[in-house]
């Protein structure tokens, strides 16, 4: 079902700069600046004289940008919250995030997660000592099962777009990649819930005024990019992509109203193309990635005409690739 808080939507710029900045001075104990890389075999791939700045959130300690999502929803909480526990609905990245977050902060942590959910995601969130609840048939079900325990367990529900906290831990990615390249023409970010897309865009606003951000979703879970383009929150009765961590079914109040009016452009890339650029990341920069990961990639290919000759910024948000997927990525059976 609809988020159902969609219908008044919260106003299109939910977060600041100042409330990044003050997100990254929480975070700046706990995580490191990832690198920011050129690599010349890919651009000439891309073609156009365009320039790619690669940013290497697969690095961090969990594998994936979410990491700044949980550790700044966490670290904003009171002591006598943290102490009822937090809960979220995750199908890996962001349900790891909270489980480290946690484990860093002392918290108690529940992760619903779908049933028959990335087996290797699981065993990371128990890793860090989280309890995983599977239930649901993809993200959205699972999120309404996190709704119901936060309510009956009295816990902080950590929903991962739904929170200021966690779109000004997300930002604090475009601040780093606008200081680390001395700026850029372009960023390229994906979508599933959002957060990755509403921090570059607050950022850009006060940093970098005019930068144009283009946002990309898998094609088989397109929920927010047709809303996008109705110019109305609209729903997928499925969310079909083996990229897990962009596999969302609606567009989410905290984030729809800015990505309408903020986004240059938004466009979809298919499974295939989502395969076909993990490959050649893999093969151009030595890096793996899983498919939410490669999303930034797939776009600036298929916008390659949009960003010519332009220095563009673009994310590798995630490594998390299960070993059964990897498989079939290398073997081009996706």
């Amino acid at each position: 079902m609809i988020d159902t808080s969609i219908e008044t939507m919260a106003p299109a710029w939910p977060v600041t700069l100042a409330e990044i900045t003050a997100a990254r001075q929480r975070l700046a104990s706990y995580l490191e600046v990832t690198p920011l890389r050129r690599y010349p075999l890919l651009d000439a791939h891309i073609g156009g004289d365009c320039a790619l700045f690669v940013k290497h959130e697969h690095h961090h300690p969990t594998g994936s940008f979410k990491v700044r999502n949980g550790l700044s929803f966490l670290t904003a909480l009171t002591a006598d919250e943290r102490r009822h526990g937090v809960v979220t609905a995750s199908t890996g990245n962001y349900g790891q995030a909270i489980a480290y977050a946690s484990a860093l902060l002392g918290v108690n942590a529940t992760i619903c997660v779908p049933v028959g959910n990335n087996p290797e995601k699981n065993a990371a969130i128990r890793s860090w000592g989280a309890k995983v609840h599977e239930e649901g048939r993809d993200y959205d079900e699972s999120l309404e099962a996190a709704f119901r325990i936060a309510r009956s367990d009295g816990a902080a529900m950590a929903h991962g777009t739904n929170s200021p906290h966690v779109i000004t831990g997300a930002g604090t990615m475009a601040v780093e990649m606008l200081e680390q390249s001395g700026g850029l023409d372009a960023l390229v970010v994906a979508v599933g819930g959002g957060s990755q897309a509403v921090g570059a865009l607050t950022v850009a606003r006060e940093l970098a005024p005019g930068l144009p951000v283009y946002a990309a979703q898998a094609q088989g879970a397109s929920a927010t990019h047709d809303s996008w383009r109705l110019k109305r929150p609209t729903t997928t009765a499925r969310a079909d992509t083996f990229a897990e961590g962009v596999a969302t079914r609606q567009p989410y109040s905290l984030t729809f109203a800015t990505l309408l009016e903020g986004l240059a452009d938004f466009v979809t890339v298919t499974d295939a193309e989502l395969a076909d650029a993990i490959r050649v990341i893999f093969g151009f920069t030595h890096n793996l990635v899983e498919g939410a990961g490669a999303v930034g990639i797939a776009a600036a290919l298929k916008l390659r005409e949009t960003l010519r000759g332009k220095r563009v910024g673009v994310i590798l948000s995630g490594g998390n690739l299960d070993t059964a997927v990897l498989r079939r990525v290398l073997n081009r059976e996706l």
